[in-house]
Order: C-alpha cells, then sequence, then structure tokens
C-alpha cells in the first residue's frame, strides 16, 4: 500500500511543475492555515449575531479539540513527509511541521465545514469544493501522502459528529 501511496503522491506532486497549478494550490493550502476559517467565523458573527457567535465558538472549540488531536498522532506517528522520503517529490511550499500523518490542513477543514455547515447548510456551495481542494492540496504540494489526507478525513469526520453530538445546535442558540 505504501508503494501505491508514493507512487500517487509524486504523481499528483507532478501537477505543481505547471505555475498556474502550483500558485493556485499554494493559495489554498495558505488559506487553509487559517485565514480562510477565521474570516468565515468573522463573517458568521457579522452577517447573523449572536447565531453566528454561536456558530464561530461551536467552530473555536472543534477547532482547538482537532488540533490536540493532530498534534498528538503527529507525535505519536512521526511518519516523515514525502519529499523528505523521496528525493523525487519536491514539496512546493515550506511545511508548518516535520511530520506527515495526519494531514492537520485536511482535518480542520473536514471538521470546520461540517460544524459550520451543520449551522448553515447553504454554505456548502462555497465549503465543500474548498474543503476539497485543501485536501488535494496537501498531496499536489508534497507535503502529505493520500493516506494521511482521507485518515485526515475521516479524524475530522469524527471530530464533528463527536462535537455536534456534545453540543446539539439547539443548545447554542
Amino acid at each position: 500500500m505504501h508503494q501505491q501511496d508514493a507512487g500517487l503522491c509524486l504523481r499528483a506532486n507532478r501537477l505543481c511543475e505547471r505555475d498556474p497549478a502550483r500558485r493556485f494550490f499554494a493559495v489554498v493550502s495558505r488559506l487553509g492555515d487559517g485565514i480562510f476559517w477565521y474570516a468565515l467565523m468573522a463573517a458568521m458573527v457579522i452577517a447573523d449575531g449572536w447565531n453566528g457567535l454561536a456558530a464561530s465558538v461551536h467552530l473555536a472549540v472543534t477547532g482547538v479539540i482537532a488540533l490536540a488531536v493532530y498534534k498528538l498522532l503527529k507525535r505519536w506517528t512521526r511518519r516523515p513527509r514525502p519529499f523528505a522520503a523521496d528525493v523525487r517529490i519536491r514539496a512546493w511550499v515550506a511545511p508548518l511541521d516535520e511530520f506527515s500523518f495526519p494531514s492537520g490542513h485536511t482535518l480542520h477543514a473536514v471538521a470546520f465545514s461540517i460544524v459550520a455547515l451543520a449551522h448553515y447548510p447553504a454554505l456548502a456551495l462555497l465549503l465543500v469544493p474548498f474543503t476539497l481542494c485543501v485536501g488535494v492540496s496537501r498531496v499536489v504540494l508534497g507535503l502529505h501522502y493520500p493516506s494521511d489526507v482521507l485518515a485526515a478525513t475521516a479524524i475530522g469526520c469524527a471530530l464533528a459528529a463527536l462535537s455536534l453530538r456534545i453540543a446539539p445546535l439547539q443548545e447554542l442558540v
């Protein structure tokens, strides 16, 4: 399986040899660092007042828990990033930390999107494509294996489900 994972990563990484693809995925990845999510939370408060604030707090709490899980898994697994394990794979942007598993960008994008969509389903047209692009960007940029992104997706889904179960929407507003 690891050979397939590395092979997919190498093929995807070659997309960034084209300048427009590299720029697009670098911007998506940079927005996924947190900029997009902070702007979304601010927009929720501005557009919907107290309900937006409740949704933003829900996102923030979910994000803190996701960050703790992500850091714990990174320290435990210590999986090298694709570009560190294979000289043919290039890191097209600088990584935020040393290890690959799981993709923190993807984990947060999935968890945030699910929680945000529970509050504001109309945001699906924005959040679903953005979240997909964040996950793809991490592989294309040489920072994660596809399995890192898939595992992060599963973890993000589980954390969002837990967050929504612990703090049902009617209790937040």
